[in-house]
């Protein structure tokens, strides 16, 4: 099972707290670090220090580690035009030497674009919206060199783009899509995504959803099992229950310990290795699990699952 790093700098986090988490993933042999693409904090606490864009952030901690994969969970298409945004990304992918993933969804988060001016049409025009990009992003990614990309759409038309730059990974970074959708979503992971991810629910619940995409893979004319299913919990681990509690705690408005042990991964790593196994392959069916860390200043909380649950998988 892969473990990654997965951050919510909305809730106030500088750049040099994220460069911090990510180089110390990549140090004790996470998988990857991502981020949420938020432009304003949920929930209660202070605003402070104010939001970081997703993409020039990670563009620059690609600069500033070697190996760790980078990426979103998940972009917003109602931030972002389709073409910059695969200009972006494979702009990115280049800085990164081949590193990054980018998770993108329909956006949901009203509150966000009326505080920074971005158009929030219904959830239905914002779906017909994502699939739209979802082909203008592949199409500019995979037009040759020297050829160029047209697409005439309902919200969006691009004329003979030359599609440049072209991204490093060959045919293009691997494409996330997730959420518990149980029409248009698994569609649309069906039909251009790498990876489907879940966040932030029981096993159970896990395990219909992916059957769903799985379905939905196989009604597309493909294979199954070509398509990675992860899920993203929220991560309180400690020593001893006292421990536990203190990173619940100070973890804030985001974490309940109660329902930490019912949807996340909390307790002891022997507690948390049980929990991923009720999400592994033998389990719900995930084979890479997307670790949300609420305290960014608590690099110590990424050591110990490093030295403890990491050799175990």
């Amino acid at each position: 099972m892969d473990l990654r790093i997965f951050v919510e700098p909305q809730q106030g986090a500088s750049y040099a707290h994220q460069l911090a988490v990510a180089q110390a993933a990549e140090r004790l042999g996470f998988g990857a670090f991502f981020r949420s693409d938020h432009y304003l904090r949920i929930g209660s606490g202070s605003p402070l220090p104010g939001p970081t864009d997703a993409w020039t952030t990670l563009a620059a901690i690609g600069r500033e580690t070697t190996t760790i994969r980078l990426g979103t969970l998940v972009t917003s298409a109602t931030f972002r035009l389709p073409g910059p945004l695969a200009l972006t990304v494979a702009q990115a992918d280049e800085m990164s030497g081949g590193r990054v993933e980018l998770g993108i969804g329909a956006g949901w988060y009203a509150p966000e674009h009326e505080a920074y001016g971005i158009p929030f049409p219904p959830v239905r025009e914002r779906f017909d919206r994502l699939a739209e990009q979802l082909a203008i992003i592949e199409g500019l990614w995979r037009t040759p060199v020297g050829d160029t990309f047209t697409h005439h759409g309902q919200h969006y038309t691009l004329t003979d783009s030359p599609g440049l730059p072209k991204p490093v990974q060959d045919p293009h970074p691997p494409i996330i899509i997730g959420g518990s959708g149980r029409r248009r979503t698994p569609e649309l992971a069906a039909r251009h995504a790498a990876e489907f991810n879940l966040p932030f629910a029981p096993p159970a619940q896990a395990a219909a959803q992916f059957e769903v995409v799985r379905e939905a893979a196989a009604a597309a004319g493909r294979d199954p099992a070509g398509l990675i299913c992860s899920v993203a919990l929220t991560l309180c681990c400690g020593r001893d229950e006292a421990e536990v509690r203190r990173r619940a705690e100070r973890g804030g408005d985001m974490s309940k310990l109660d329902t930490l042990r019912e949807r996340g991964l909390a307790g002891s790593p022997a507690e948390v290795l049980d929990r991923l196994a009720a999400y592994g392959p033998d389990g719900a069916g995930a084979s890479r699990v997307y670790l949300q860390i609420l305290d960014m200043t608590d690099l110590d909380h990424l050591a110990l699952v490093a030295e403890e649950v990491l050799p175990h998988l």
